[in-house]
């Protein structure tokens, strides 16, 4: 099965305060706030907020605060597929964003997504938790070998040291969780 989502590009800014501005392309806005290690709050410029949580697998999942959960996958070069395949962002602001959009372009790298990426549509606490110990394992792999990568991205700008580091291409695809 193969889905061809609606691309929706953003850019980040980081503020001075160590936050990030989220601008996207359809003009919704995020404020997002690293909160650990694996999660990240946010609030939008529509009323909602929530929290992104970085699971194994290169799972994301999403809890707003009237208490829904959705889970969305990083597919790398700075693509998260979101709401079981209908919604790709693109982070135009990462080198993997922009080098997804320019192989997109050039026809390289198919813009369809198979059912092989798509995240989950639900799972139990114990899926999560494992997802979890599988994240905490990938992390701790990385460092242990030197690489920056808080969590096995392509192109992202987290570094486990100091938060966010918009120098780093190495770290988390998508910065903070697309």
């Amino acid at each position: 099965m193969i889905n061809r989502p609606r691309e929706t590009p953003y850019r980040d800014e980081l503020l001075a305060d160590g936050s990030v501005h989220r601008r996207y392309e359809d003009g919704r806005e995020e404020w997002r706030r690293r909160e650990g290690g694996t999660r990240v709050r946010w609030h939008d410029n529509q009323g909602a907020s929530g929290t992104d949580e970085q699971l194994g697998g290169r799972i994301i999942k999403r809890r707003y605060s009237d208490g829904r959960v959705t889970y969305g996958r990083d597919i790398g070069y700075g693509r998260t597929v979101w709401d079981r395949g209908e919604t790709l962002l693109v982070n135009k602001t990462s080198f993997g964003g922009r080098m997804g959009t320019l192989l997109g372009g050039l026809g390289l790298v198919a813009l369809a997504v198979t059912a092989a990426q798509l995240p989950p549509e639900e799972l139990t606490p114990e899926e999560e938790e494992e997802l979890r110990q599988q994240q905490q394992q990938q992390a701790a792999a990385q460092n242990s070998s030197g690489g920056g990568d808080a969590g096995g991205g392509d192109g992202g700008d987290w570094d486990s040291g100091d938060g966010w580091n918009s120098d780093d291409d190495g770290g988390w695809s998508d910065d903070d969780f697309g």
